[in-house]
């Protein structure tokens, strides 16, 4: 797949991806998403994904449809994705916390987990070493937290 230059629009786009990240609302779900949000197995999980009406599934569906939006938004080249890539990797960073529950997330939901955020991850070579060095990281953190309760 050929790549075309960045163009002063892809860069409106970015910045226009940025500017809405800082909204308040978005902030704390992204945060709560990322570090408060820490379901030890699949019904945690799915507590929090399946029970709509919650302040906490408001924050899930907030962060994973805003990254859902962006990404298709370089599937369908709307953006360049090497400039999207360089400055938004917490997307992937989100499928890479979650991805151990990407098979039970199918079967339950009749869909895929974040899958253009996945689709992003398999075209883009620049996603996929975010995502393998997010799963190296959640890999790791989720070793150390249950060593620390042995």
């Amino acid at each position: 797949m050929e790549m075309l230059q960045p163009t002063a629009d892809d860069a409106m786009v970015i910045l226009k991806l940025y500017e809405l990240r800082q909204e308040e609302r978005l902030r704390q779900a992204r945060h709560w998403l990322l570090f408060t949000f820490q379901p030890a197995n699949a019904e945690e999980f799915f507590a929090v994904a399946q029970t709509s009406g919650s302040p906490e599934n408001a924050f899930f569906r907030q962060a994973t449809t805003y990254w859902e939006m962006a990404a298709g938004m370089v599937l369908q080249g709307a953006v360049n994705a090497d400039l999207f890539l360089d400055s938004n990797g917490e997307g992937i960073a989100i499928l890479a916390k979650f991805s151990r529950f990407g098979e039970a997330f199918s079967a339950r939901m009749h869909r895929p987990f974040m899958a253009k955020t996945a689709e992003l991850v398999r075209q883009f070579p620049a996603a996929q070493a975010i995502y393998d060095r997010m799963a190296a990281r959640f890999k790791s953190d989720a070793s150390s937290s249950h060593q620390r309760k042995d």
